[in-house]
């Protein structure tokens, strides 16, 4: 056991995933036959020692509530920490009806009581439930002290199939991210997988700025407004590695399955 916590975002239900996400959130969909999407991150952050995991939900997510159960199959049924199922604590609303959160800084917020009271660990691994991609978090843990940074990305070379909704890094001569664009038209190089490590009293600051200005986007409020007073730095996934934003995505990284390589990196 190491000193990181996980949270993992699990509340998307993209509109481009059509049919599929029409009762369930990304993270539910099927992937590789035995497996749910959730499953590598959880997997990740398991093989990397981390014991204690809060799954972050708002709507849909009764399909991921059945996958998950107690959190046995992870070895993670405990009776202290282990898997934490985190419903919408505090719901947005528009006219009176449920609305899914608008960022993970607002996912956040509405789950601050758990992060205070039960986040025990240093530091915490927060990330997208969408990802596809076998990550080595003990080893971003090592780069992030070694770097002495606030906060450590995890990043991809691939640029992604969807540049409209993706954040995109460049690095100064030391490693450390010197800008951050978001959504834009075309690729730009070095893509975010939507792993980031930061230690918890910093996120807890983060937090409270973010909520008391009405901001809600960790990558525009947080790393692309703030990169030049935070120290970022990058960590490079060169495995295996994608994001389920589309229909076509989800077809074509399963197709991708019948490569060894690509077995072999998962």
């Amino acid at each position: 056991m190491n000193d990181m916590h996980g949270i993992i975002f699990a509340y998307s239900s993209d509109q481009r995933m059509k049919e599929l996400t029409e009762h369930r959130t990304v993270s539910s969909i099927p992937f590789g036959a035995r497996y749910r999407v959730i499953d590598f991150v959880l997997s990740s952050m398991v093989n990397a020692g981390i014991s204690d995991i809060g799954v972050i939900m708002h709507e849909n997510y009764q399909s991921l509530l059945d996958h998950l159960g107690p959190g046995k199959d992870w070895d993670l049924d405990r009776k202290r920490g282990g898997l934490r199922i985190l419903p919408p604590f505090g719901l947005t609303t528009t006219g009176g009806r449920n609305t899914s959160y608008r960022g993970r800084m607002e996912a956040l917020g509405s789950v601050l009581s758990y992060i205070k009271q039960s986040v025990r660990q240093k530091y915490i691994v927060m990330a997208d439930g969408d990802i596809i991609a076998n990550i080595d978090l003990e080893a971003v843990l090592d780069k992030h002290i070694a770097s002495g940074a606030d906060i450590t990305a995890v990043y991809s070379r691939h640029s992604g199939e969807n540049p409209s909704e993706s954040t995109y890094f460049r690095f100064d001569g030391d490693g450390m991210v010197c800008d951050v664009v978001t959504s834009p038209d075309e690729p730009q190089g070095n893509s975010s997988l939507g792993v980031y490590l930061i230690s918890k009293s910093l996120l807890l600051e983060l937090i409270a700025d973010c909520v008391s200005h009405n901001l809600f986007s960790f990558d525009r409020d947080v790393l692309q407004k703030r990169h030049g007073e935070l120290k970022i730095a990058g960590y490079e996934q060169t495995g295996f590695a994608v994001r389920m934003q589309s229909t076509v995505s989800y077809f074509r990284q399963s197709m991708k399955l019948l490569e060894k390589g690509v077995r072999s990196d998962l």
